[in-house]
């Protein structure tokens, strides 16, 4: 049963049960979101452990990444059509296979196949996760502390996930990477059918919509998988080019059939809710620049001023905690002026944070040149987290709710991928202009650094702009549009 729509009944939130459920959610988001960045400070000991040349090193990131960000709205939409709770077991299942298999690999192909399968999984995980929770909480204060839960656990991981990194992969080794995954996906795979009901579908009212699936699937996946090989192999490279083009043409091709078919993958009508296309472009917007920011900072640390992957890693601690802080703060204000302001003020404080970074010098210190910008950027990140990931769900139907947490998602996917390509790109090309002016390579390095974390920064700051067309909602109902109702009345017969 949807408990958000009975009115008058007890709060779940308030029960043993939904304090379980919420809890088993937000594992999942930190499970889904720490494995983008565990891997990163790992990389190097991979590199030199399976001799992994530089070209092909990457794609342990990458691989990732391209079938997390192709797969999600897929994901989304099947846990609407076929039941939260089965997709939910399917992508941990998977999840969890695929960590295993990936610490046990001792050759790249395997590896990288690994991490290929882990971003299936999460493109099947995460938008089943979310809508579970959307659905399983009334509107309201219950639902505003459910979502603050979430977006705290989205923002700690992201940044816990480098400290765990470094953590294991000095410990035990850089297997316990993947292995760490694997009981956690067997209690989650407990867990899941003993506190979520079963909300599974036998059938699909006017079947599949195969084409919009094919065309959807296959543009998203060839513009990530076009967006990371940009970099290395040049953006006006003919290969380069085709991919983009291609994938721009399947995404063309979606918009139009998805126009036209009567089963739409993703009814267009979705856009008409005030503030769902705002909130998703800035949660792309935000990631662009925070993924790359986390990327070169990382760089920073260990290739300039010689940390080892513990210390990496102990140096994030105090982001994530910020983060943690901020997100419990912000939840609480959101509810009394919306959470317009709260997105603006934090992506706005966080770009600040990032353009501080951008200041490092050569021979910098933690405490001065690093801990100012990173506790700045968090306090701003936590607020967005919390606040943009209510907005982005305000007055979203049931029914579509799995839709709506894959659309915020892969919008986050793909910021992160093209943040990444665009600024690795700038970094690069910096550096090599100064390595042909004479300065020593470290020196060239970090000039490299400095500019892409300013054009980072710089992103953040646009995000707030665009933040200021997004929902002012304070979880309370919101008014459905009769485009959206009726979508949700079909999804609903099936």
């Amino acid at each position: 049963m949807d408990t958000s729509v009975v009115a008058g009944t007890p709060s779940f939130l308030g029960t043993r049960r939904g304090k379980l459920v919420l809890a088993l959610l937000c594992t999942v988001a930190f499970l889904d979101f720490a494995d983008g960045s565990i891997v990163n400070i790992a990389l190097a000991t991979i590199q030199r452990e399976l001799d992994v040349p530089m070209s092909t090193l990457q794609w342990i990131t990458s691989g990732y990444l391209v079938t997390y960000g192709g797969l999600m709205l897929l994901g989304g939409r099947l846990a609407d059509l076929l039941g939260r709770r089965r997709v939910l077991l399917t992508g941990t299942a998977i999840v969890g296979i695929a960590s295993a298999v990936g610490g046990l690999a001792d050759t790249a192909g395997l590896l990288i196949g690994a991490r290929v399968a882990q971003g299936v999984g999460a493109a099947l995980m995460l938008p089943a996760a979310l809508s579970t929770l959307t659905t399983s909480f009334r509107e309201g204060p219950e639902r505003n502390t459910a979502m603050s839960a979430w977006g705290g656990a989205a923002g700690l991981a992201s940044a816990a996930g480098v400290f765990l990194g470094g953590v294991l992969t000095q410990g035990p080794g850089w297997r316990w990477v993947f292995y760490v995954n694997t009981p956690v996906c067997l209690l989650a795979l407990v867990a899941i059918p003993a506190l979520l009901p079963d909300d599974r579908r036998n059938e699909v009212r006017g079947g599949f919509d195969l084409l919009g699936t094919a065309s959807a699937t296959g543009g998203l996946m060839l513009l990530v998988y076009g967006l990371v090989r940009a970099p290395a192999h040049g953006w006006s490279s003919a290969g380069t080019i085709v991919e983009l083009t291609l994938a721009a043409l399947l995404l063309i091709g979606f918009v139009l059939n998805e126009r036209l078919t009567a089963n739409p993958l993703m009814p267009l009508s979705i856009f008409r809710i005030r503030g769902l296309a705002a909130a998703d472009l800035t949660q792309m917007t935000v990631a662009a620049g925070m993924i790359a920011m986390f990327f070169f900072v990382t760089l920073y640390m260990q290739n300039v001023l010689g940390y080892s992957e513990f210390g990496a890693g102990a140096a994030s601690l105090p982001v994530s905690l910020a983060i943690g802080a901020a997100a419990g703060l912000f939840a609480k204000v959101f509810p009394r002026i919306g959470t317009r302001p709260v997105i603006v003020g934090g992506a706005a404080v966080g770009g600040l944070g990032v353009i501080l970074l951008s200041r490092l010098p050569v021979h910098g210190s933690y405490l001065h040149d690093l801990l100012p910008g990173l506790l700045i950027m968090s306090v701003g990140m936590g607020a967005v987290f919390v606040a943009n990931t209510t907005a982005a769900n305000a007055g979203v139907p049931s029914a579509q709710a799995g839709l709506a947490a894959a659309l915020l998602n892969t919008a986050q996917q793909l910021g992160g991928a093209i943040g990444l390509a665009v600024l690795t790109a700038v970094a690069t090309s910096h550096t090599n202009s100064r390595l042909t002016q004479g300065d020593d390579p470290v020196a060239a390095m970090t000039s490299g650094f400095r500019i892409a974390l300013f054009v980072a920064g710089a992103l953040a700051l646009v995000a707030a702009l665009i933040a200021c067309r997004t929902a002012n909602s304070r979880g309370e109902s919101e008014p459905v549009s009769t485009a959206g109702r009726a979508d949700a009345q079909g999804v609903a017969g099936a």
